[in-house]
């Protein structure tokens, strides 16, 4: 019998994680060891013994392509920082939706909105024990001690008004009391239940029986009134209690018989007695995370096979278990499908399933028996898997047709802001690139926008090579022509070692530093003005001039573009790149597309394929589309203005939180929005990195020439923002005008956030805003540099940068930042073929 067509719809399948825990920090004191084995304290030693410890291990060194050893692996993730491997590892995965049971104790997890970034769909499990542990560590509601009344009024109310925000309950009463619930517990053994812990600890932990077992029954009369679904957490630990078999008396109590009950991790090594229970009593479903991939591989397959001894493949669930690191995510995942497929194809060997009820089996048991379970709203069609994501949560790798016409276009960004890229065919891509890269030479680092070649004082020469790595996460089908996908690259100097001249690494190092130190994520959001110009011949001279001329906003301008627009905007939304607004520029032939803000590290990202649309869609209709800075001295400039926030825990944190700041601002956003002030002189030089550049920026042009800040001042260099829908005087956001499109957006955002992080280590303080237009009061503030030249000066001299951003790097920016300087003050009317390169 064939089973590719078996394997193939598991491959293809977006799994549903019905139950994993919070990821944490790569600086927590979760020991990275505990992602291979459940052993804890001395019998850890033993751990990378086991055979599934030593298999995981080889999975995980795969796929991050380093030696086969924690040392290696860890040294791995440090370069490559928390964001990028859990995308890598979710990316893998390829999880479309995914429930996390917050109440797992670990040190410095994210929250669940964190887990947005990487999942399109995140629901919330709630630990009951938790739950009533949080409530008894507070003061009881009339300030006396906690009393069996209070308690329950309290744990009942608070249960109910949580009930909106979550998808189940779950309990962990396996290990803490044991599965012999009794649902009639005395309010009497309860109360005693409720002062022994009350006296044992002063941080509760609950591991009294009769008071557990009152939890859990007003919980399932919560869960029966709501309809909301009951994760038990059975098997492993202490056997003697977490025989499923215990439950039989909840089971069969008649106020719960309709309560949905999922039994976890296969109730290991209680599998067949799991299976039993799900085939006698309709309200018993079944999930084996923890079994796989923990177990050796025959123990995988054997523990899946008991659970569908008896069970419905209707009622049996994958989850990954996963928890603290996402190579625990990518591990389940992995080896699930793995599972499912050798379960399935032996059940259609032995004559118990047709191939067709295999691959249904293997649909329902993967994601479509978990969606309709815990009502999830989610789209799991693996044909259309972009149009469903948000844009801050792709993650996935798209499917390119392998054949000869197929190709690939790995992308990279200079140090002068160009964007290159090689191309290699679809077959040698997935066969070696995507793991191995392509070779590069160090002088590609060292380019200006005038030559091919490296910038002497750049100190990057054509001796040396990095591997342009695809980040996968980022690859993306390309809209306007089917037959290609594009991906950006990170450079390295071999597996797990990242090159200091690499942006987008420089970037991830920056934002570690940002979340690692304050807790902060920076958001950021682009908005791109262009020209679009045609070709014309004037005297036998080919020229380029602006295929409209219309003023600002003008809807004969849009209307004429309009073709042009209906073509750029699906493809964006293609790549899950939000789109805030489009219209027409004050320039002759210019417009502008304003991106949604998302975290910095995807705004830079994004920022880079806007500009690969906007080109290629205008080319396609006979235009060119140019980002330069100042395309005619004679009309107004180019910018690429960027709108900063920052963000806790899911929270823009920049607003005050009220209105009694003087500014609108927190605390927070003043100090890092001050140390963006203080170093724009410095930062202009990233910012703004030709000489052309500083032709845009002058005064009366909105351009921002003045160092000042001002509310709503679109003639200060930055805006304090309070769009529509924000509270009246509160800021969200801050607006820097000297940013344009010849920037690197990755070394733009790295730049801006060092000079943020600074201003919070300082506790900088911002100076008065400036109100009026900044020229009529020049005299009293100091002017942004006017060159090139002056701004490399700032930035070399800005030790405190040098730092953050690294020394080699600020090294090779200025040194062709001068061989910049140099050329064009000698060759002024070269800037005029700059339209072919931004």
């Amino acid at each position: 019998m064939e089973f590719k067509e078996l394997k193939e719809a598991i491959d293809q399948v977006e799994l549903v994680d019905a139950h994993a825990h919070n990821i944490v920090s790569l600086d927590s004191s979760f020991p990275f060891i505990r992602t291979f084995s459940e052993a804890t304290g001395d019998s850890l030693s033993f751990a990378p013994h086991s055979l599934s410890f030593k298999r995981n291990l080889r999975e995980v060194a795969q796929l991050y392509g380093s030696e086969v050893s924690l040392e290696a692996i860890e040294k791995h993730r440090q370069t490559l920082g928390l964001h990028s491997l859990t995308s890598k590892c979710f990316n893998e995965a390829r999880i479309s939706a995914l429930l996390i049971d917050d109440g797992l104790k670990l040190d410095k997890k994210h929250d669940t909105e964190w887990h947005r970034n990487f999942v399109p769909y995140v629901g919330r499990v709630l630990r009951i024990e938790t739950l009533a542990e949080q409530i008894l560590d507070e003061e009881s509601p009339d300030d006396s001690s906690w009393t069996l009344d209070s308690f329950t009024k309290a744990f009942v109310e608070r249960l109910n008004s949580l009930v909106p925000e979550i998808v189940a309950l779950k309990t962990i009463a396996a290990y803490r009391s044991g599965l012999d619930i009794d649902t009639h517990v005395s309010k009497e053994v309860a109360e005693n239940g409720l002062v022994e812990v009350l006296q044992a600890e002063k941080l509760v932990r609950i591991g009294n029986k009769g008071l557990i077992d009152y939890i859990l029954t007003l919980s399932l009369e919560v869960a029966e009134r709501y309809d909301l679904p009951l994760q038990i957490h059975t098997g492993d630990l202490d056997l003697r209690l977490s025989n499923p078999l215990h439950l039989r008396t909840l089971l069969e109590d008649k106020r719960f018989e309709k309560c949905r009950i999922v039994l976890l991790h296969a109730s290991y090594p209680f599998s067949k007695e799991a299976s039993y229970l799900s085939s006698v009593y309709p309200q018993v479903f079944l999930d084996f995370g923890l079994a796989v991939p923990k177990l050796s591989a025959h123990g995988m397959v054997s523990s899946v096979k008991e659970l569908l001894h008896l069970a419905s493949t209707k009622k049996v669930m994958f989850s990954t278990d996963g928890y603290a690191t996402p190579e625990t995510y990518y591990l389940g995942a992995k080896k699930a499908r793995e599972v499912i497929f050798l379960v399935l194809r032996d059940a259609c060997v032995g004559g118990d399933l047709s191939l067709m009820e295999a691959i249904d089996a293997a649909k329902d048991i993967l994601s479509r028996n978990a969606i309709a379970f815990y009502n999830i709203d989610v789209d799991t069609s693996s044909s259309i898997p972009q149009s469903r994501i948000s844009p801050k949560s792709q993650i996935e790798e798209p499917h390119v047709q392998e054949d000869s016409s197929s190709f690939v276009r790995v992308i990279w960004v200079d140090t002068s802001g160009q964007q290159r890229c090689r191309v290699v065919q679809a077959q040698r891509f997935n066969r070696s690139v995507k793991k191995n890269g392509i070779g590069l030479t160090h002088a590609s680092m060292g380019m200006t926008s005038f030559y091919d070649g490296p910038a002497e004082e750049s100190k990057l020469t054509g001796i040396g090579e990095i591997r342009l790595v695809p980040d996968l996460s980022t690859k993306r089908i390309i809209p306007w022509t089917k037959q290609e996908s594009m991906v950006l690259a990170d450079m390295l100097l071999k597996p797990g070692e990242a090159w200091d001249y690499c942006p987008r690494e420089t970037l991830r190092r920056v934002t570690n530093v940002l979340k690692d130190e304050f807790d902060l994520v920076m958001n950021a959001g682009f908005e791109n003005e262009f020209y679009l110009l045609k070709n014309v011949v004037r005297e036998g001279k080919e020229d380029y001039v602006p295929f409209e001329v219309g003023p600002y906003c003008s809807t004969s301008s849009y209307d004429a573009a309009a073709k042009i627009f209906h073509e750029i905007i699906p493809a964006l939304e293609s790549l899950n790149i939000a789109v805030e607004q489009f219209h027409a520029e004050s320039g002759k032939g210019q417009f502008e597309v304003s991106l949604g803000h998302t975290i910095a590290f995807h705004a830079a990202d994004n920022l880079v394929y806007t500009r690969e649309v906007i080109r290629s869609v205008a080319r396609k209709h006979g235009l060119l589309a140019t980002f330069v800075p100042k395309y005619d001295l004679c009309d107004i400039g180019s910018g690429s203005h960027v709108h900063i926030s920052l963000w806790k825990n899911g929270e823009n944190v920049f607003p005050a939180s009220d209105e009694s700041s003087a500014h609108g601002m927190s605390s927070i956003g003043e100090e890092f929005m001050a140390g963006v002030l203080f170093h724009l002189p410095s930062i202009f030089a990233v910012l703004a990195p030709l000489p052309n550049s500083y032709d845009r920026i002058q005064p009366n042009t909105f351009s921002g020439a003045f160092q000042c800040w001002g509310k709503e001042n679109r003639e200060a260099a930055i805006r304090t923002a309070s769009p529509p829908g924000a509270p009246d005087g509160l800021v969200t956001n801050f607006e820097i005008k000297a940013c344009d499109g010849s920037t690197n957006p990755h070394l733009s955002l790295a730049i801006i956030m060092a000079a943020g992080i600074d201003g919070l280590r300082r506790h900088l303080q911002l100076p008065d805003p400036i109100d009026t237009n900044p020229a009529d009061v020049a005299a009293t503030l100091n002017r942004l540099p006017e060159t090139l030249s002056e701004a490399v000066e700032a930035l070399e001299k800005d030790k405190v940068l040098h730092e953050l951003l690294g020394q080699n790097l600020l090294v090779a920016i200025t040194g062709v930042r001068k061989a910049e300087v140099q050329y064009y003050s000698k060759n002024p009317g070269a800037s005029k073929q700059l339209i072919h390169r931004y």
